[in-house]
């Protein structure tokens, strides 16, 4: 069986839990090629990623004169499908905000993708994000490719439904894919009763690299640190006046903040600004090596978002035995425990998060500990990457089984919980 893997950009810094993803399906015995629609190789860090560049093709690397060659085969051959999937590409560019001029080349970018799907008889496609990726996945399907699902991850999906056609992709696709059960419930809003079955938690996974880890005693060290993208869903800002209100308190503290992003500039003036130069610290794009460094040299992550799906970066935390603060936002909390594994505030708090930011400060080295080995088990028990691998590979292998006996009513859908594999963890 050969499914595809459709991404807007991959790999993408931001983006090891679909390469971890990927790997976990090929574990499984499932070939997977890799389709993205555009490439962000000047980012990657990590050697793992550089390693899957090798392994992607991109479909706006052949350029303009090889999307329209691509049309034009498609158009020739396929006539009646094409018109059909250019109707549906007007009809959902119409009401988007994106315009009908874009969709026009989604639908170019789906004939390559359909052409490569045939040359390589590839079997499904499976799109991460429910934006433009699963929009192209969508008409190939239509051209006459093969069937498409996709993974919803949130927030972007869900500030736009309407607007990015979710449940016209959702009515068409075999199956969807929710990363947390609040995400299942914003799909619900979205989609007809009808369509709710389609619709399946598998959540995003942590690799062996972050559970072969053996515990290591948290740092006695006043140092947090906070992963992620710099943009303004994370909350960054808020955490800087958190962090300017703990400086002039008198508290010696470090917080680092990993990753990068738009917001960085401002982010750089406001720490200017509030004399913070001493105590943050950014470090720009990281490998998952060093990411895992910066974890564990910190008493605790911080993640003070105000809009996500459920971040990986969460996950890792508390697998490498590190308690994790963080807001009542969207699926964290199907994960984060407060006063058990981490804290939990409302989000746009700073009262709420410097009061806890110090309390993490103040806390004995043994409650850290505690709720760390906690943090472990849940994250070993709901986000093994091999795990939710099984589980994706489940429904690939039903949805293929449904299509070659399309009149079989024995038919059913695959019990998710029986694809768990049994797995020891001895670090505890």
């Amino acid at each position: 069986m050969t499914i595809a893997y459709l991404v807007n950009q991959y790999p993408k810094v931001s983006h090891s839990f679909i390469r971890r993803e990927i790997l976990g399906l090929e574990a499984c015995g499932i070939k997977v090629a890799r389709f993205a629609i555009r490439c962000s190789q000047s980012e990657l860090v990590d050697e793992a990623d550089k390693l899957e560049l090798t392994k992607t093709r991109y479909v706006l690397g052949i350029g303009k004169v090889g999307l329209l060659i691509s049309l034009l085969r498609v158009f020739i051959t396929k006539p009646v499908l094409f018109f059909q999937a250019l109707w549906l590409a007007l009809r959902i560019g119409w009401g988007s905000d994106r315009g009908m001029l874009l969709h026009l080349a989604y639908l170019a970018e789906a004939c390559v993708v359909l052409i490569w799907c045939l040359d390589d008889k590839i079997s499904h496609i499976h799109a991460h994000f429910g934006t433009n990726s699963t929009a192209v996945a969508m008409l190939c399907h239509r051209l006459g490719g093969p069937p498409y699902s996709f993974t919803v991850h949130g927030p972007e999906e869900f500030d736009k439904a309407k607007g990015i056609a979710l449940a016209e992709k959702i009515k068409r696709s075999a199956f969807v894919v929710a990363i947390s059960s609040f995400g299942r419930s914003q799909l619900y809003r979205w989609c007809s009763l009808e369509d709710w079955s389609k619709i399946h938690v598998i959540h995003c996974g942590v690799d062996e690299i972050f559970f072969q880890e053996n515990l290591t005693t948290v740092p006695d060290l006043p140092q947090l640190v906070c992963v992620g993208r710099l943009s303004e869903q994370k909350g960054h800002l808020l955490l800087i006046e958190a962090a300017g209100k703990l400086a002039t308190e008198g508290w010696q503290f470090k917080l680092v903040l990993v990753g990068d992003g738009p917001l960085r500039s401002q982010i750089e003036s406001r720490i200017i600004q509030l004399g913070l130069l001493n105590h943050i610290k950014i470090t720009g794009w990281a490998s998952n090596a060093e990411v895992k460094q910066e974890i564990l040299l910190s008493r605790a992550l911080v993640l003070p978002s105000f809009a996500e799906g459920l971040p990986v970066v969460i996950m890792e935390a508390l697998a490498l035995g590190r308690p994790v603060l963080s807001t009542y936002v969207a699926g964290i909390p199907e994960l984060v425990e407060h006063g058990v594994c981490g804290w939990l505030i409302p989000p746009g708090s700073v009262e709420a998060l410097t009061d806890a930011m110090r309390k993490i400060l103040q806390l004995p080295l043994a409650d850290l500990v505690q709720m760390g080995k906690t943090g472990v088990k849940r994250v070993a028990q709901q986000h093994d990457a091999a795990i939710e691998a099984g589980k994706l590979a489940a429904l690939f292998r039903f949805d293929r089984d449904l299509e070659t006996n399309p009149g079989n009513i024995n038919y059913r859908l695959p019990d998710l919980s029986s694809a768990r594999i049994s797995t020891t963890r001895s670090r505890l």
